[in-house]
C-alpha cells in the first residue's frame, strides 16, 4: 500500500500534476457543475470553516470561500505541488481561502477547527478510506458537516467507458482493477461509502445521485470539438496513461476508434458527454 500511495504521490506532483495545471481552466470548467451540487449540499454560511480535501487548483476552495466571507476560512490541501502553486497563483490577495501540500488522510490537523469537510472529486484515492475519514473527522468540530461528489460507476461515465471502450482490441489492457482499489470510480457502489463513512464515525449519510452533460471537447466546428475531445482524452486521464508507451502507429490506431465513439456524441461546438456522480453528506456527531 505504501508504494501506491508513493507512486500517486509522485504522479501527481510529476505529469499529472503538470497535465492538470495545462488545462486547468478547462478541467474545472468542466467539473464546475458538480463541485457547485456539492456546495449547495454543504450549504456554507458566513463565517464558517472548511476544509477542501484534494482541492486540485482551488477552484472549488475559492467558491467556497466566496461564499463564507472574510470572517470565515477555507483550507485547501491537495498532494500535488503544482496544483497548490497554481491555486495560490489563482487566489485573490483578499481571499479567505489558504492552501497547503498535505495528504488529508494522515496530515497534522486542528482537532474541531472546522464546521464543514468539503471535496470536490478527491476523497476516492485513499489507501485505507475508513481510516483516513476517522483522521478528517476529527478536524471537524461536534455536529460538523460533510458533503463532497464522487464518481459513479465507470460504465455510467461516457468519458472513461466511451474512450476505454473504443481501444479494445487495439491496446492491450490489464485486467481491470480492484472496484475497491483507489481511484475514480473506487466509491462507486453506494453502500460502500455508507460503510466507510459509518466505521469513520459519521452519522445522517445521504447518498444521491447526481447526473450532467458537461462539454468534453470545444471547437468553431463539430468536427473540431471532436477533434478536441479526441486530444484532451489522449492528454488528461486514464487513456493517457493507457497510450504513454505505445508505438505511433498503435497510438494512430487508437486516436481513430476514440474519435469514431466521440462522434455518436450530441453537440456542435462543444461536444456534450454523460457524467454520473454522487452528492454524499454525512454529520460528525454532536457529542
Amino acid at each position: 500500500m505504501a508504494q501506491h500511495k508513493g507512486d500517486r504521490v509522485a504522479d501527481w506532483n510529476g505529469q499529472s500534476g503538470e497535465r492538470w495545471v495545462a488545462h486547468q481552466a478547462r478541467l474545472d470548467a468542466r467539473l464546475a457543475v458538480f463541485g457547485q451540487a456539492a456546495i449547495e449540499a454543504a450549504a456554507p454560511a458566513t463565517g464558517e470553516r472548511v476544509l477542501d480535501v484534494g482541492c486540485g487548483a482551488g477552484a472549488s476552495s475559492l467558491a467556497l470561500a466566496a461564499l463564507v466571507g472574510a470572517g470565515g476560512q477555507v483550507l485547501g490541501v491537495d498532494i500535488s505541488e503544482p496544483l497548490i502553486a497554481r491555486a495560490r497563483a489563482l487566489a485573490p490577495q483578499d481571499t479567505p481561502a489558504r492552501f497547503r501540500v498535505a495528504d488529508a488522510s494522515s496530515a497534522e490537523l486542528p482537532e474541531g477547527a472546522f464546521d464543514i469537510l468539503f471535496s470536490r472529486f478527491g476523497v476516492m484515492f485513499f489507501e485505507d478510506p475508513t481510516g483516513a475519514f476517522a483522521h478528517m473527522r476529527h478536524a471537524l468540530q461536534p455536529g460538523g458537516r460533510v458533503a463532497f461528489v464522487c464518481w459513479r460507476g465507470a460504465a455510467e461515465n461516457d468519458w472513461m467507458r466511451l474512450p476505454m471502450g473504443a481501444i479494445r482490441g487495439i491496446v492491450p489492457l490489464t485486467a481491470p482493477p480492484d472496484p475497491e482499489a483507489p481511484g475514480p470510480f473506487s466509491f462507486g457502489d453506494p453502500r460502500r461509502v455508507g460503510r466507510i463513512l459509518t466505521a469513520a464515525g459519521f452519522t445522517n449519510i445521504a447518498i444521491a445521485p447526481f447526473d450532467a452533460l458537461v462539454p468534453f471537447g470545444e471547437g468553431a466546428t463539430r468536427d473540431a470539438a471532436i477533434d478536441d475531445a479526441v486530444k484532451m482524452a489522449i492528454e488528461v486521464g486514464p487513456l493517457s496513461r493507457v497510450l504513454a508507451d505505445q508505438p505511433d502507429d498503435i497510438r494512430a490506431r487508437a486516436s481513430a476508434a476514440v474519435r469514431a465513439a466521440f462522434a455518436g456524441r450530441p453537440g456542435e461546438r462543444s461536444l456534450m458527454i454523460e457524467s454520473a456522480t454522487w452528492i454524499v453528506t454525512a454529520r460528525n456527531p454532536a457529542s
